[in-house]
């Protein structure tokens, strides 16, 4: 994924264009044993034939030089939505705030670069939380420094070139981090090639509440924190105070700046303008209590002795295509609305009064932004468990595992407890933070800013770590 691709200047003068490439030449022959001869180790379907105007080197064109389009690399992983959703909204807030200025792109570079078993971190992942007693001991068993330090050490020692190659294979001035385990061995690579006054490293929390230690790593430039009490462990695991910055959890631009009409909405929707509206939502994969969940709401939002409907329903499946197929099947005696995968989460969302929905913690920022009182319905132990207590507490929100608790509290909300649920709004929209993701673009690009003459240093001067091996 790439922001954008930005080619050689066109102006160029040729006296210039033959200074550059002189100039690449004489430190490709007088670094023979450093990094100068590194091509990349694959095909990358950023890069197209239409990108370079020359040849491959071309991306070191205008390293020699003040003004040039810096690259920044997101590091991520599919162990769970919230890991890709927060690189592509950072993605977004680069190109929104800063234009061509930056080259953006977002790779996981266990799954493409390294062998078993990181590059299948996403199925173990999926097959651990779906049996979520595995889930917890992995999470709980790893949390001490000496057992995740170790585990780190090996992978660090046995796939070192290969994450060198996965890194240096775009030239980075800044790595963003927004995966617990893209810290360390990248950290590690970047000081055994002595880049660390080059490259800009920052890690951005996609925990809300609870995380993981090895989020934590003392050496990074900035770790943005979605809340106080992550920004609190953070020092406790060795980081300072300047490290560290509160911003918020990144949600993309098009959500967290979205201008929206209810009505407007609701009538796109085709949505009845006047019932108040619950969405109930299963996640990317549609998992959870959804089924028993709605069957209940069918039952407690109709009126036995009026004959009619109180509220109605939204649901959203994700790619749970059974699921949709026996919820739209069903004879509902309120007005339901079943949906499948979803990319305008925040027009829906905008739409309804409340939300329903297990404990992750990009729902839940994107429920907090569009100010809708939240029921928390399930977590998964160990990072999310925390973020119950954070909508509790705060009183945006309550939580319940029973689908007929959960449905008579949106009765209640629809009819004898309107004001609970007015005041839960308002909780919710004062611990919002819909600017987060263009803070910390601001900030990092502050950071890349005040770099010194180091960082104009080219990559083609720059010592490779399998040459130490």
């Amino acid at each position: 994924m790439v922001m954008s691709v930005a080619s050689p200047r066109k102006g160029t003068a040729a006296r210039e264009r033959a200074f550059q490439r002189k100039a690449r030449d004489f430190f490709k022959s007088g670094d023979k044993g450093g990094g100068g001869n590194f091509r990349r180790k694959r095909s990358s379907p950023e890069f197209g034939d239409d990108d370079f105007d020359e040849d491959e080197d071309c991306m070191e064109l205008v390293q020699i030089g003040a003004e040039r389009t810096k690259n920044v690399l997101i590091l991520m992983s599919d162990t769970g939505g919230g890991h890709r959703a927060s690189a592509e909204a950072i993605r977004d807030a680069f190109r929104l705030e800063f234009g061509d200025e930056y080259r953006i792109f977002v790779k996981d570079v266990w799954k493409e670069y390294t062998g078993w078993p990181l590059n299948n971190m996403e199925k173990s992942y999926k097959f651990l939380v779906k049996h979520v007693q595995l889930w917890n001991v992995a999470f709980h068993s790893t949390s001490p420094r000496w057992i995740h330090s170790l585990y780190l050490a090996a992978i660090a020692a046995y796939y070192a070139k290969e994450v060198e190659a996965g890194l240096m294979e775009y030239k980075p001035d800044i790595i963003i981090s927004v995966h617990p385990l893209m810290q360390h061995v990248p950290l590690w690579v970047l000081k055994w090639q002595n880049l660390q006054k080059k490259v800009v490293f920052v890690t951005v929390i996609t925990d809300l509440n609870t995380c993981h230690p090895t989020w934590f790593h003392p050496g990074v430039n900035r770790c943005y924190c979605p809340s106080q009490e992550v920004a609190k462990r953070a020092l406790l695991d060795g980081l300072t105070e300047s490290q560290t910055r509160v911003f918020g959890l990144p949600i993309r631009p098009s959500f967290a700046r979205a201008v929206l009409s209810k009505d407007e909405l609701r009538k796109e929707f085709g949505m009845d303008p006047n019932l108040p509206a619950v969405l109930l939502m299963g996640g990317a994969e549609g998992m959870g209590p959804v089924k028993k969940t709605a069957k209940a709401l069918g039952e407690s939002l109709f009126d036995q002795e009026l004959g009619k409907p109180i509220g109605q329903l939204i649901i959203v499946c994700g790619r749970n295509k059974a699921l949709a197929s026996t919820l739209e099947s069903e004879e509902w005696k309120i007005p339901v609305k079943v949906r499948g995968f979803e990319t305008q989460m925040e027009k829906w969302m905008g739409a309804c009064d409340c939300i329903i929905t297990k404990a992750g913690p990009g729902t839940i920022s994107e429920a907090l932004i569009r100010g809708l009182p939240i029921i928390l319905n399930d977590y998964i132990p160990g990072q999310e468990k925390g973020n119950v207590p954070y909508v509790v507490d705060n009183g945006a929100g309550v939580f319940t595992r029973s689908p007929k608790e959960t449905a008579r509290i949106v009765a209640e909300w629809f009819t004898t407890k309107m004001e609970e649920l007015k005041k839960m709004s308002e909780n919710a929209l004062k611990l919002a933070q819909p600017e987060a993701v263009f803070d910390i673009v601001k900030d990092i690009h502050e950071l890349a800013s005040q770099r010194g003459p180091l960082a104009s240093i080219p990559y083609e001067l720059t010592s490779s770590f399998s040459s130490l091996i």
